[in-house]
């Protein structure tokens, strides 16, 4: 079976590559290119990354095909990145660059070439499973066994045609165990730090960056409580719900807590018709606590939808625990959820995954107007 590995440098696809060879697989690599603007090393390390990737295939012993999806980067997932930021939302693009890019472009590209399979270096796993409902044999994506790792959140948008040509040879290792393997065979990434920051485009100043491709409109910062006027923000799109830092007006009218300690400002909501920032002061302000939301553009990696009024878990960030909860409702392309308990600073444009043990069954995106 031909199996063709999506290679980005890092210590985790070269392992995956390196796993599936020993396994008897045909495998092969692509590093995938797909950000052109300012790529000078400074944050965008693909020039290093092509090098790092080279050097591991050459250790394993596979070939190595360079590919750019930069125009298809910038039209479907860049350009609805800005789009979401200027509407005031906090959207998250490495989930749209796993179906649109990775899963997607890269996919398509591999079949073209004659794979049997794609491969990447996510921590997830997959099983095919008889579905109780109809019998019908359905793949499933499965949490990783590293539950530090877990990247099923950032997948959740994939479906049954993806998962069914994937593989994911990570998923029941340990971190540890991977970069161990990664020395054994004397793979030259083996220490290599783990990326961050935008997918692709690396770890940047992030305020900055966006400015530079939209508009700054500076506006009124207030008291969610009170209406005052505190301070001014550069622009609604660069702050997020229950952003802390950066808001510059820490020392104003600071209420102290029972410790005697200034309580600080979190930003609670945004009013885009007036372009007013609100805050509240302290950490569990009742603004910054809900207990239930509505999503949109769902996504459910079956093909049907979920039970209603059925215990599950979420996950409103990608950082958040799994807290219970059940789908309230289902109607009209959305989906109301209701928390066990109260959940803090719920993002719009932040995605919302369910899960139901360790099977992801999948979500869809906060909306503005519906998190109470």
């Amino acid at each position: 079976m031909k199996v063709v590995v999506g290679i980005s440098g890092g210590v985790d696809s070269a392992v995956a590559a390196l796993l599936l060879k020993q396994q008897g697989y045909a495998v092969s690599g692509i590093f995938m290119k797909n950000w052109e603007d300012d790529d000078d090393g400074e944050y965008c390390s693909s020039r290093q990354d092509l090098i790092d990737a080279a050097s591991a295939c050459d250790v394993i012993g596979i070939d190595l095909e360079v590919v750019n999806f930069s125009r298809e980067y910038k039209e479907r997932v860049f350009a609805d990145f800005l789009r979401e930021y200027e509407a005031g939302r906090t959207p998250n693009p490495d989930i749209l660059c796993n179906s649109e890019i990775k899963f997607r472009c890269f996919l398509d590209h591999a079949m073209n070439m004659g794979a049997n399979r794609i491969a990447t270096g996510h921590y997830a796993q997959t099983r095919e499973w008889e579905s109780n409902k109809d019998g019908r044999r359905v793949f499933q994506l499965l949490k990783a066994e590293d539950g530090t790792k877990d990247q099923s959140y950032f997948l959740y948008r994939l479906t049954q045609a993806q998962l069914s040509k994937t593989l994911f040879p990570l998923g029941a290792l340990l971190k540890r165990e991977v970069r161990r393997i990664a020395a054994q065979a004397g793979l030259p990434v083996a220490e290599k730090k783990d990326s961050t920051g935008i997918c692709f485009i690396g770890e940047r100043p992030f305020r900055e960056f966006l400015l530079r491709y939209l508009p700054t409109r500076p506006g009124e910062i207030r008291s969610l409580d009170d209406n005052r006027v505190l301070g001014e923000h550069q622009g609604l799109m660069v702050h997020t719900i229950g952003q802390r830092k950066g808001l510059k007006i820490g020392g104003i009218c600071a209420r102290q807590n029972a410790a005697g300690e200034h309580e600080a400002w979190y930003v609670a909501a945004k009013d885009r018709a007036n372009n007013v920032l609100y805050v509240v002061q302290g950490h569990n302000h009742p603004a910054l606590l809900k207990n239930r939301l509505r999503a949109f553009d769902l996504n459910w990696i079956a093909g049907t939808a979920p039970r209603t009024h059925w215990v599950y878990a979420a996950k409103p960030r990608y950082r958040a625990p799994d807290m219970p909860c059940e789908i309230d409702s289902l109607e009209n392309g959305t989906a109301e959820i209701i928390f066990g308990s109260p959940q803090w600073a719920l993002a719009p444009g932040q995605s919302v995954v369910l899960y139901e043990s360790r099977v992801c069954l999948g979500g869809g995106i906060i909306a503005a107007d519906a998190v109470g």
